[in-house]
């Protein structure tokens, strides 16, 4: 009885509707291994060895529940802005909500836009300046995936993630880490005063503001034209989805920090930069290994700044009301990100410094969608049959308390005991 159980969990995976339903989860995965990931890992393995692997799995257990819970608002028929400008009401709020989490979208940007100059600059050796201007033409592409059928950027995410995925696998198998301290660094929580900082960069990194926003919106324009049938098996194809795709999300952005600690910490080469993670690896472990890392690196930044751009959309339709085309909206957050890159770039402040730094500030807006996704997904008024169940948002109010408490605790390191973001 029990093997036929399981036999039958599988056998979901043979719907035609739930493989017509996947995709949105892979369009939000990738906001888990974007630039932004990249810094704050290869910081984390490069100076605390495997120490903080157990924040990158916590992270990506409380980023799975809580974009389930994103997305069970969307088949609820909302997207989360929509919900927050209707319960705000006063225009002056929905206003401030608004700058607020536009500065959000901005901060993941500015990750995802580093992320493709750098790996410009690695892969072809174009200047970071010249690469601040050359990165805004992935307009360009992300014009070229969004002017046909929305499935076409979906099944094109395949490909992206597919590349960063196989990279990291390669780059595994060679660097030959210690499988014993992955093992023991994964459930035995170390965290001390030097490591708070990349900490906090890591539950920014992953427990992101934007992801939060759109994957309601993408799953209530997914179901609005579809028949998946009724919204409880719309919620088990969306719950499979979510943890298929977050998966892999989660060991991919933990073979990040994994690689980083065989062959970084192991080394004893204190990795500082991203580009220096790039030459690093070739005497190492030769040229193909850091051609690699750079092809992995230019596609996390190019897919995450498509879903970056489809959370903007989604902030400003839901708060606003503004509707302007996609890819205009994509040039005005990337000129106005040239600026701060450009003044970065021209004072020789680090790149990877700059990720984890971006990263620290979505950790502090986190409780921006966070808070709210919990009260909305919890009110039966707005979720009906769908509404969640009582341990269900126990557990959801327990770990924005953890990262609450992440935040909390960094603040207080900073401001009281002088250690310094930069």
């Amino acid at each position: 009885m029990a093997f036929q159980k399981f036999l039958n969990y599988f056998k979901v995976f043979s719907d035609r509707k739930l493989l017509a339903f996947m995709g949105s989860g892979l369009i939000v995965s990738v906001a888990y291994m974007d630039p932004g990931n990249w810094g704050t890992d290869i910081g984390g393995g490069a100076s605390f060895n495997y120490d903080l692997l157990w924040v990158v799995w916590l992270a990506s257990g409380m980023a799975m529940l809580f974009q389930y819970l994103s997305g069970k608002l969307g088949i609820a028929g909302y997207s989360l802005p929509e919900l927050v400008k209707e319960k705000l009401r006063r225009k002056w709020l929905v206003w401030f909500y608004w700058v607020l989490a536009e500065i959000a979208i901005l901060a993941t940007d500015l990750a995802e836009f580093l992320g493709i100059v750098v790996a410009l600059n690695l892969l072809f050796g174009i200047p970071l300046l010249w690469g601040t201007y050359i990165a805004v033409a992935d307009v360009l592409i992300i014009l070229l995936l969004t002017q046909k059928r929305f499935r076409t950027l979906e099944q094109s995410f395949i490909i992206f993630v597919s590349i960063i995925g196989l990279g990291y696998v390669y780059e595994l198998f060679i660097t030959k880490p210690d499988i014993s301290s992955v093992i023991f660094h994964s459930v035995k929580p170390i965290l001390t005063k030097e490591s708070a900082l990349i900490a906090v960069g890591i539950i920014g990194a992953t427990v992101m503001p934007h992801a939060l926003f759109v994957h309601s919106w993408l799953i209530k324009n997914k179901i609005i034209n579809a028949n998946f049938g009724s919204k409880l098996k719309t919620l088990k194809y969306h719950l499979i989805d979510n943890v298929v795709s977050l998966t892999i999300a989660g060991c991919i952005n933990a073979a990040i920090i994994i690689m980083s600690a065989a062959a970084f910490y192991k080394s004893g080469i204190n990795v500082a930069t991203l580009d220096q993670a790039y030459t690093t690896l070739i005497p190492l472990f030769g040229k193909f290994a850091a051609l690699i890392f750079a092809l992995a690196l230019l596609s996390a930044g190019i897919s995450s700044s498509v879903t970056g751009t489809l959370a903007g959309q989604s902030v400003m339709d839901g708060l606003t009301g503004f509707r302007i085309s996609i890819w205009i909206r994509r040039l005005i957050t990337r000129f106005i990100n040239v600026i701060p890159v450009t003044i970065a770039v021209l004072l020789g402040i680090e790149p990877l410094r700059i990720l984890i730094l971006s990263q620290v500030a979505l950790s502090l807006l986190i409780p921006l969608p966070l808070i709210p996704l919990i009260i909305y997904t919890a009110d039966k008024n707005i979720m009906k049959e769908l509404v969640n169940k009582k341990i269900t948002t126990i557990f959801s109010i327990i770990f924005a308390l953890v990262i609450l408490g992440f935040n909390g605790y960094l603040l207080y390191q900073v401001f009281f005991q002088g250690v310094g973001l930069g």
